[in-house]
């Protein structure tokens, strides 16, 4: 397996939030200004499912792993790598967090606060379409995941025919 490709602190300034979110040059400033970096290390939890939502993150370097609870079961819900948006559902929805986000490896992430996500889609409206429109996405491959896993341990059955008569 090759290895994951790592994203450096010093490449991640080199590279606004903004332009990972296509904002333009004024919403590049506000988001730029407004984001915080979280240094975390292997085994910490970032957030716990239930939680209240504090913002968006973006992975900058390391690997996560996504766990959740539902109707009684525990699910993991997949890993997270650099460059990847993490609780959009909760950031724009019902602000708890859907999941509980734990430490692989040490690594960062980017956080911009809700307060701030929130005046950005105030000055410039779209960037709330553009984040649900991935937020869909997302769903979309969770659901496809999930029928493709779900299909893998169906075995076809061989069907014999009975045999034409003579």
């Amino acid at each position: 397996m090759p290895p994951e490709p790592r994203i450096g602190l010093d490449e991640a300034t080199a590279r606004p939030l903004a332009e990972l979110l296509a904002c333009p040059p004024d919403v590049s400033s506000l988001l730029n200004v407004a984001s915080k970096v979280i240094e975390f290390h292997d085994g910490d939890t970032v957030f716990r499912q239930g939680e209240m939502c504090r913002g968006l993150y973006l992975v900058v370097s390391g690997h996560l792993l996504r766990r959740a609870e539902r109707l009684e079961s525990r699910l993991v819900l997949g890993g997270v790598h650099a460059g990847e948006l993490v609780e959009l559902a909760a950031a724009l929805g019902e602000l708890r967090h859907t999941y509980t986000l734990s430490a692989q490896s040490n690594g960062s992430l980017m956080m911009l606060a809700l307060d701030s996500l929130r005046k950005t889609f105030e000055v410039y409206p779209p960037l709330r379409m553009q984040l649900l429109a991935e937020l869909a996405r997302e769903v979309s491959r969770g659901y496809s995941a999930c029928c493709a896993t779900r299909l893998a341990g169906i075995r076809r059955r061989s069907v014999q025919l009975p045999a034409a008569a003579h």
